[in-house]
């Protein structure tokens, strides 16, 4: 049986990650895909848990010990669903991945982005998305967006520069990974988007 295909949404809070998701797996089961559709951090039980704690704005959370908890939850999440499901031929898409890391702990919290790769390395056994897709979007614009969604969490209450160094550092990966990492405008309306990134999976329906 083939392997299946893993497609990670990335992008800063606000860009319209779970929208998009929604849209290609209904896409995408459309085409006749198995897909399921998972978040990080979440997915499993162990990494809901980590994901109340890491969002708990009532906890003091010192940065190393927030890129561990991200990178145990990821860890738990690949060998209890994502390679199983990648074994068996399924499609997953993933609403972020290690590449939230590397933008958020690495560089938004000055960690070092290869520091926290390496970390993530041994938490996912150096699995590597198919496709990465990559909702860029004015930082300001993703904290308008944000500000109506009720009471902000622990990360949704870091300063607006936290923000602009995050959204640089997903361009340094974008620029050094072209052929997994996709920009698409998240300024443009849904539809818009998720017909860019359909385009953008296109090559991989049509791949035997």
């Amino acid at each position: 049986m083939a392997r299946g295909r893993l497609i990670t949404i990335e992008g800063l809070d606000g860009a319209g990650k779970t929208t998009l998701a929604q849209g290609l797996q209904e896409r995408l089961a459309q085409r006749g895909v198995k897909v399921t559709l998972l978040r990080e951090p979440g997915g499993v039980e162990l990494a809901e848990r980590i994901r109340a704690l890491v969002k708990d704005p009532a906890l003091t959370v010192s940065d190393r010990a927030e890129a561990l908890l991200f990178a145990a939850a990821r860890a738990q999440l690949v060998t209890q669903e994502l390679e199983p499901r990648l074994a068996a031929g399924g499609w997953v898409l993933l609403d972020r991945f290690v590449d939230s890391s590397l933008a958020y702990q690495g560089a938004g919290r000055g960690l070092g982005v290869e520091a926290v790769r390496e970390v993530n390395r041994l938490a996912t056994g150096d699995l590597r998305p198919d496709l990465t897709l990559l909702l860029a979007l004015d930082p300001a614009v993703g904290r308008t967006r944000q500000s109506g969604r009720g009471a902000a969490d622990r990360m949704e209450r870091l300063p607006d520069e936290f923000f602009v160094t995050v959204a640089a550092a997903y361009e340094r990966l974008a620029d050094d990974e072209p052929e997994r990492v996709r920009r698409l405008d998240a300024g443009q309306p849904p539809e818009a988007v998720l017909e860019a990134a359909m385009r953008e999976l296109e090559p991989l329906l049509e791949a035997p």
